[in-house]
């Protein structure tokens, strides 16, 4: 299955559809591999977060009493 790309023309309505080229396609995939390593990052940090309070043994919110 190929992956198609929509351009739509605000002024005239016009909708064209047309598969994505090679380097749309390969720009997909560095945007996806980023996108991976950004949730990944994310996930760490907020798993870093919780075990950081849980040895503190304090919560979030007194967390950010104490920081502000």
């Amino acid at each position: 299955m190929s992956k198609i790309k929509i351009i739509v023309d605000a002024i005239t309505g016009d909708i064209t559809e047309r598969p994505l080229n090679a380097e749309e396609l390969a720009q997909q995939e560095i945007d996806n591999a980023k996108a991976e390593i950004y949730d990944q990052t994310l996930a760490e940090t907020a798993a870093a977060k919780t075990a950081l309070l849980a040895k503190l043994g304090i919560t979030e919110e007194e967390a950010k009493l104490l920081l502000s």
